[in-house]
């Protein structure tokens, strides 16, 4: 039969959409809800972990994580579970303070997690009572979320509408305390009363499966302006598969809930950067990625292996890889965006995600940070533990290292970065940013970049500071660290860089070989029209065990101004014309000066510390101390065209 080039070309197509759909839907579209219902393990049947009673399979539990959680356990049996005042609630629309409120909701949950560990530990009924009284107090909450999480309207000015629930990010945490304290100690609870169950499935579905199979949540898929989803998505959903999971005991509805969990997961993933940066940064990295790991492996487990294809995913592999591509050394990651220098590693699920995609650096990586995770206590992602307390004897006989990339690019993204020496924190370490100003968690930092030395900051992105009620509204750019002139970037005409995806980096340009790496990009797209840039070509340069080159050349309207900022937590001084020492201090405590070179003929320089005054400060003093300095290069007159550099190296 012969076929038309027409019909040919336009089954092609049809093919290719096909595919391109499928790669779209990769977690719900190999499967239909008919399919995930035959694949899924009953819930009579389904024994993730071992039951309450199986006492010889919680012999071969690491008991000495199950010490450290029955010891804290212990310390808090007599806790009195708070009731929360409105009045807490209500700080978030009074004073823009959101601490005071979450501290209370989640030490209760990380004591009720802890408990239910303790007693699954020692099965004594202990813990019990005390037990009850947590689920109780959680289910007599107004709201399992937090207050900043609320819409910032006058209908709620804080309180939540109890006739409307939604669900958020510690709504879905919530669920799941609750449904593993169910599948361990129900039998328990019924001894008591058959009403605490109940309780827990009917407050589990009137709060989070009717609300989430009924109504749309703006974390569910990209907003208005195109912007895809970021952590909130896979961190819900895996909490979402996990709840119903365990909780519903209809197997149609229980298929109908993990199915449109994987569809909206999808929506997270579909859209994901290729090369898997996470624009959010390391520290949400561990809620966004990471989150993505925890759903298929729930998913995985409760069908018998049926997820598997997804590790095979490039995609998927490079999400993962992202952990230690962006690492700087054993204590520092790169923090652009409002994630933080020093983040927490969950080093077992890091090793079981790089052990999934078959992935020895990863699986290094995570084992490497085991010792500081064994001192950790259950708060969020706490079905993470009863996975981390089967693998211990794998998990202490794995072979330990940081793999330290010499040289990382991200081409989706937009970020490079560089060291000197691959496998060692010896010497310089240099990343720098293109991208774009609406990326999440956004701050406004294209061409930014950083500078550590033997694995310490040098130069910094100072990242974010505490969360308050301007943090996510119309006064974020307001708050100082989030605005390009307190990044390593020129403000133009006393213009700064403005937020929103039509200001991005264009031109990019990445180069590297065995003795330099270079990234350049023109930065013009990402200031206001006002401004009056008609490009900024900025490259910027580590040549390997030398120095750091930053060059820029520009065409400017006439009569323009321009200031260029560097950020350091060292009180540097201009030492002469053409020279700012930088007392950069080495691990042990010594001081080893860097000098950073410019052309005095074009700059005059002004040091400046900033002070730490506002709410927002809290965070960023409990980061780097009060020792945030602001370096300002004042181009004494630049013209309608130039160019100027600055070198950094050891004096």
């Amino acid at each position: 039969m012969k076929i038309s080039a027409k019909t040919y070309w336009i089954t092609l197509l049809a093919l290719g959409i096909t595919l391109y759909a499928k790669a779209q839907r990769l977690v719900s579209g190999t499967y239909t809800e008919d399919d995930l219902s035959e694949l899924l393990i009953p819930l009579s049947e389904w024994q993730p972990f071992p039951r309450l009673d199986d006492r010889s399979a919680w012999e071969q539990a690491d008991r000495a994580l199950l010490k450290q959680y029955l010891d804290y356990a212990e310390e808090n049996l007599d806790y009195q579970w708070p009731y929360i005042p409105a009045t807490k609630s209500l700080l978030i629309d009074r004073t823009g303070d959101r601490d005071e409120y979450q501290a209370v909701t989640f030490e209760k949950r990380r004591i009720l997690g802890s408990m239910i560990l303790a007693e699954i530990a020692e099965n004594k009924g202990r813990f019990i009572d005390p037990i009850v009284n947590g689920i109780w107090s959680i289910c007599e909450e107004s709201f399992w979320g937090v207050p900043a999480h609320l819409p910032k309207t006058e209908e709620y000015s804080g309180l939540m509408d109890v006739s409307k629930p939604f669900v958020d990010l510690f709504a879905a945490e919530t669920a799941t305390y609750l449904a593993w304290a169910d599948y361990f100690l129900g039998e328990k609870f019924d001894e008591i009363s058959p009403q605490i169950r109940k309780r827990i499935r009917y407050e589990t579905n009137r709060r989070i499966f009717e609300p989430l199979m009924n109504q749309h949540h703006a974390w569910m898929r990209a907003n208005e302006n195109g912007r895809p989803p970021n952590n909130w998505n896979p961190w819900i959903c895996s909490n979402w598969i996990n709840a119903a999971l365990l909780l519903e005991e209809d197997e149609n509805q229980r298929a109908k809930l993990i199915f449109k969990a994987m569809q909206v997961v999808d929506e997270f993933l579909g859209p994901y950067p290729a090369d898997g940066g996470c624009d959010e940064g390391p520290s949400y990295w561990g809620a966004a990625a990471a989150s993505l790991f925890d759903t298929i492996s729930l998913l995985d487990l409760a069908t018998e292996g049926a997820f598997q294809y997804v590790y095979a995913d490039e995609k998927v592999k490079n999400m993962g890889k992202f952990i230690y591509r962006a690492q700087i050394s054993p204590d520092y990651f790169l923090n652009f965006a409002d994630a933080d220098p020093q983040p927490s590693m969950a080093a077992s699920m890091i090793y079981r995600y790089g052990k999934a995609i078959n992935d020895p650096d990863m699986m290094r990586f995570g084992a490497y940070y085991r010792e500081k995770e064994a001192a950790s206590l259950p708060r969020f992602h706490y079905f993470r533990k009863f996975f981390e307390l089967f693998m211990q004897e794998e998990f202490l006989q794995a072979e330990t290292g940081l793999p330290l990339p010499k040289d990382v690019w991200l081409p989706d993204t937009q970020v490079m970065a560089a060291r000197d020496q691959e496998g060692s924190t010896e010497g310089f370490f240099f990343a720098a940013k293109g991208g774009h100003n609406d990326e999440s968690h956004n701050h406004n930092d294209i061409g930014n970049y950083v500078v550590y030395y033997d694995g310490l900051p040098l130069l910094i992105d100072v990242g974010r500071g505490t969360y308050t009620r301007k943090t996510f509204s119309g006064e974020r750019y307001t708050i100082w660290y989030n605005r390009s002139d307190y990044h390593n970037l020129p403000t133009v005409n006393g213009l700064t860089q403005l937020p929103g995806s039509l200001y991005r980096a264009k031109e990019l340009d990445y180069r590297t070989g065995n003795n330099h790496s270079t990234l350049s990009m023109d930065l013009a797209g990402a200031y206001p029209e006002d401004a009056g840039i008609q490009s900024w070509q900025r490259t910027l340069r580590l040549d390997r065990g030398k120095k750091v080159r930053v060059s820029d050349r520009y065409e400017l309207g006439e009569g323009s101004t321009i200031t260029q900022h560097l950020m350091t937590v060292f009180p540097a001084q201009v030492v002469r014309p053409g020279e700012v020492r930088i007392p950069f201090q080495n691990a042990a405590g010594e001081t080893q000066p860097f000098l950073l070179a410019y052309d005095p003929d074009k700059m005059e320089v002004t040091v400046e510390k900033i002070a730490l005054t506002e709410p927002e400060d809290r965070g960023v003093g409990q980061k780097w101390g009060d020792r945030i300095y602001r370096i300002n290069f004042v181009h004494t007159t630049p013209g309608e065209r130039g160019e100027s550099s600055f070198e950094l190296y050891r004096e």
